[in-house]
């Protein structure tokens, strides 16, 4: 199955919410990505410009208006399901 997200939602701090076409939803931290991403992610550390993230025109990604994207596949992988990250918490 070809991965697309179909949904996204700012939770805090650089952590994003998705639904994925396959109705998995996932909890991805961008921290990691942003501070050592070099200069194409260099705008995100701003929370307010981070905050701005959104669909892409094709309805397949998140983006930002600096056009910095990631792959859905390599978004789903990396990301925790909801319960996964719930029971860390408890």
């Amino acid at each position: 199955m070809l991965m697309r997200i179909k949904k996204v939602e700012y939770l805090n701090e650089y952590k994003l919410k998705l639904l994925f076409n396959n109705e998995k939803t996932k909890i991805i931290d961008f921290e990691d990505w942003i501070k050592n991403g070099g200069s194409y992610f260099s705008p995100l550390k701003d929370i307010q410009y981070f905050k701005k993230v959104k669909m892409d025109k094709f309805n397949y990604t998140i983006c930002w208006p600096n056009g910095a994207d990631f792959c859905p596949d390599v978004l789903y992988e990396m990301g925790k399901e909801e319960d996964e990250d719930i029971r860390k918490i408890s």
